[in-house]
């Protein structure tokens, strides 16, 4: 299996408001691309209390269809223990549904460890659909980047045309 093409974009330079309730997305920094890695440009965010502006957890949208939409997906979450049960994750993986529209991404990937339960069901009331299992073949170029025990990828896609 050969390195896949990287492609870089524009970063957008405003970006919409990015708020559910008292969920914010604060933009933490825009990440160019990794040739070398085979990692598309992203954009991470904070997930930030509104009120409180504590960081509840952090998000990132990688704006590409390489390698990644398959075992990495498009958008990677995490929420940190103490916020969890809120929904902040589908939450603000809806939030960036304007974002990927602007950069015509369309279906959205987003990929989990086929044991973790959370994001499971976090994917699911984000408005994803499950597509998929699948395994990094042994002589994938990136499986260096994944612990074994995440080598296997449950896939589910979004689509914009459905999102909305």
């Amino acid at each position: 299996m050969g390195r896949e093409k990287v492609f870089d974009i524009e970063f957008l330079a405003t970006l919409p408001a990015l708020v559910d309730g008292e969920l914010r997305l604060k933009l933490r920094k825009k990440i160019p691309a990794d040739h070398r890695k085979g990692f598309s440009p992203c954009y991470s965010f904070e997930m930030v209390n509104v009120s409180s502006t504590e960081v509840m957890g952090g998000i990132n949208f990688r704006i590409g269809v390489t390698h990644e939409r398959y075992f990495r997906g498009n958008i990677g979450f995490n929420v940190h223990e103490k916020f969890r049960s809120h929904q902040y994750a589908s939450r603000s993986c809806r939030l960036l549904l304007p974002i990927a529209a602007h950069h015509e991404l369309n279906p959205i990937w987003l990929t989990c460890d086929v044991g973790n339960y959370a994001s499971h069901r976090s994917i699911e009331l984000a408005g994803a659909e499950y597509v998929e299992t699948v395994t990094m073949p042994g002589d994938y170029p990136y499986a260096e980047h994944y612990p074994a025990e995440s080598r296997t990828k449950r896939r589910y896609m979004i689509r914009l045309d459905c999102a909305f």
